[in-house]
């Protein structure tokens, strides 16, 4: 840190400025290229998608290409541009961003953004990672299912502008941590992985001895009382407006244990829309969402809560026990995730005729306190972020942010 520090001290040692984005680049809206126009060869092609899920800060190679008459139709990306994903299922993945730092140009579909700038390009996409970005971000952030930002909107987010060498060494020091910690966690990524292998072979030999002991095959529309959800309508401030009760949507389910949500909705929101409020010890499962194109999330309910209307969650049956169910749903959801989910349609869901039928071994309850036992020990050594590895992990990630933030924060200049 010293580096930066003598460097900030002998070129702006009254601080720097602070601009809105729009006064160091323009916003440039991609469009036209659909997923279909993808191809492994041809003129680099970027889909916000792949924003989301394959690309990091920058990148000098696609993933995707398109045929030249289609990418000479479309908005170009030059060396340096940034790509920003503008919609998300959630606040966090709004506006991620990419630095094009390859050498040729790249096209941007639809719901994306080009950020043509002045600024050291690496610079500016750790600054659209950094706190301070998504700080400012937040409050712009609009819709429900669907979150989006505009480019009126990220154009008054203010960013640090140092000189052009303070810059640069900042992104030297950023792209060195970033790269010993990409190393670090793919190491632990893979022993974690291996740990979890193990869970889920022992979990699923575990099932499978239940069923040889002859524990009942029980439809899911049997195992308990089950709960649909429902938005409370927008428009009424006073279905969330310093409301406290936690509101569950599929941006909530990538933990295995909800204790609290992103949203939060009223009493008179429950009184006065189709979502319920579903007890603690409940299990929640996304019902509707891009995410059931690869995972069934599941979850049990600490305390009390609703959903909203891509979820559903069950309490368990007499003769039951919830944290049983829990793991047997979670046991077998790739299963039902691959006999369950619909075809065709826009979005992912599951076929609720089919999802009722679905059969799960349900022993005597002594047996269940056993694979009650021995699976939550397993699912804390392997999901919680507690303890372990994974606490490792999170530790490790915790320290990278607090350092990116520490290096892109300065004293202001005086106006």
């Amino acid at each position: 840190m010293s580096r930066i520090d003598e460097l900030v001290r002998e070129m702006c040692p009254d601080g720097v400025e602070y601009k809105p984005l729009g006064d160091v680049g323009e916003f440039i809206r991609g469009s036209g290229l659909q997923k279909s126009d993808l191809r492994e060869q041809g003129f680099p092609a970027v889909h916000y998608g792949q924003i989301h899920t394959y690309y990091g800060v920058w990148a000098e190679q696609s993933k995707s290409f398109t045929d030249e008459m289609i990418a000479a139709k479309l908005r170009h990306a030059k060396p340096g541009d940034l790509l920003i994903a503008t919609t998300s299922e959630d606040n966090d993945a709004v506006a991620k961003a990419t630095a094009w730092v390859g050498d040729t140009e790249v096209v941007l579909s639809g719901d994306a953004y080009i950020y043509r700038h002045t600024l050291e390009p690496k610079y500016m996409a750790y600054f659209f990672q950094s706190t301070m970005f998504h700080d400012q971000k937040r409050r712009f952030i609009s819709g429900t299912k669907v979150r989006r930002i505009s480019a009126a909107s990220l154009a008054k987010i203010k960013i640090p502008v140092p000189p052009r060498k303070v810059q640069r060494e900042i992104v030297l020091i950023l792209d060195h941590f970033t790269q010993l910690e990409m190393e670090l966690e793919a190491e632990l990524e893979a022993e974690l992985e291996v740990r979890r292998d193990q869970y889920h072979y022992y979990m699923s030999s575990l099932f499978d001895d239940l069923i040889l002991q002859g524990a009942s095959m029980v439809a899911l529309r049997d195992v308990g009382h089950w709960y649909g959800g429902g938005t409370p309508s927008k428009s009424k401030s006073e279905y969330w407006t310093d409301g406290s009760i936690p509101w569950i949507s599929p941006k909530d389910m990538a933990v295995s244990t909800i204790v609290d949500t992103e949203d939060h909705i009223t009493e008179e929101a429950i009184a006065g829309s189709a979502t319920k409020l579903v007890p603690t010890h409940a299990i929640a499962i996304v019902a509707r969402s891009s995410i059931l194109n690869h995972t069934l999330p599941v979850a049990y309910l600490s305390r009390s809560a609703t959903l909203n209307q891509d979820m559903k969650a069950v309490t368990a049956a007499s003769g039951i026990r919830a944290r049983y169910l829990f793991h047997a749903i979670r046991g077998y959801r790739s299963d039902i995730l691959r006999r369950v989910r619909r075809a065709g349609g826009s979005v992912a869901s599951l076929d609720s005729r089919k999802l009722w039928d679905y059969k799960l071994p349900v022993p005597k309850l002594d047996a269940q306190e056993r694979v009650i036992e021995l699976l939550d020990h397993f699912e804390s050594l392997t999901n919680d972020m507690s303890v372990g590895l994974p606490a490792e992990l999170v530790a490790r990630r915790k320290q990278y942010e607090h350092y990116r933030d520490r290096l892109l924060t300065f004293k202001e200049l005086s106006a």
